[in-house]
């Protein structure tokens, strides 16, 4: 029994040695049904757990039972190489995960993982567009055609919301409420939540509803938002070239990806003077932890104007 095959992110999974695939294969099972999680989410997991078994069996371990903290502290080693800081320190909580589950299910009576420790790394500020540059990039979708009123209404929704790439694509019809200003938006693990969306948001959605849309539809179309000329969803890939798009056509200099919208609406409403935890409901956050990266992402652009324009910094 070498567990069941699967697939991430286009790719195969390896298979895990017999003496771990039953387990992974359980514990894959239970975070996806009894915990909710996403399946891109859960693969991620499974992948990890399937490589950290094969470098176990090929060093002489043979099941889940008899794995040592100097077992897995050798599988962390041999990741420096080969995998960012955060790549591992993100096996590391799959392991931590797994393993206090099979202490649960009373596989073992201790965790391995108990005086592990991750990588030491500073997180990453994520980076932002200033409101001027925001401004830019939505007014670039010129023009009345289908085209523009659809891609108008992506870049405002995105900047509005504060959405992932992932649910803009996913929004159907139902979950759009003009009337009262809001999406209801299905995240990660399918965690249902209520985001409110501005004015410029709203009317460039209505416009595009009675006038792009309608000119869109085939007869195969559902009842997806954003419709390709085929009148199919939008994929991800097509949104990632409407955004690069417009970023070009509006002479901004950097890489613009969906996600930076999304960090820019969080950064905008922070230094707006929003409550962080209403924040982190709108982006769907779990953990306040998450959102309060854009805390320090305010507090260094607070730091870059007083260099700039302090008289005593300026004078240096």
């Amino acid at each position: 029994m070498c567990g069941r095959p699967g697939r991430a992110k286009g790719r195969t999974l390896p298979l895990a040695p017999a003496g771990f695939a039953d387990a992974i294969d359980a514990y894959i099972s239970f975070v996806e049904l009894e915990k909710g999680l996403s399946r891109n989410t859960a693969l991620s997991y499974e992948s990890d757990l399937r490589q950290c078994a094969s470098f176990l069996h090929r060093h002489g371990v043979r099941n889940w039972e008899t794995v040592t903290s100097n077992h897995l502290t050798r599988w962390l080693h041999s990741l420096s190489g080969g995998f960012t800081e955060s790549s591992q320190a993100r096996k590391l909580t799959a392991l931590r995960m797994f393993c206090r589950h099979l202490m649960r299910e009373d596989v073992r009576r201790d965790d391995p993982t108990a005086l592990l420790s991750g990588p030491k790394f500073r997180r990453k500020l994520p980076a932002t567009l200033s409101p001027s540059q925001i401004g830019r990039l939505l007014a670039a979708p010129a023009g009345g055609d289908a085209y523009a009123l659809r891609d108008r209404a992506i870049l405002e929704l995105f900047y509005s919301s504060g959405l992932r790439i992932s649910e803009l694509c996913r929004l159907t019809l139902q979950q759009v409420d003009l009337n009262h200003g809001f999406v209801r938006v299905f995240g990660k693990g399918s965690k249902e939540r209520v985001v409110p969306i501005g004015g410029k948001a709203s009317d460039a959605l209505a416009a595009y509803l009675s006038s792009a849309r309608t000119r869109m539809v085939k007869p195969r179309t559902g009842s997806e938002l954003f419709l390709s000329h085929r009148g199919r969803a939008l994929s991800r890939k097509t949104v990632w070239y409407v955004v690069k798009k417009y970023a070009r056509l509006a002479g901004l200099s950097r890489l613009v990806k969906p996600h930076l919208l999304r960090h820019s609406f969080a950064t905008h409403l922070l230094g707006g003077g929003a409550d962080l935890r209403a924040i982190q409901e709108m982006l769907g956050h779990a953990s306040i932890g998450t959102t309060q990266i854009y805390t320090a992402v305010e507090s260094s652009r607070l730091l870059d104007e007083h260099a700039k324009f302090h008289p005593r910094n300026r004078s240096k």
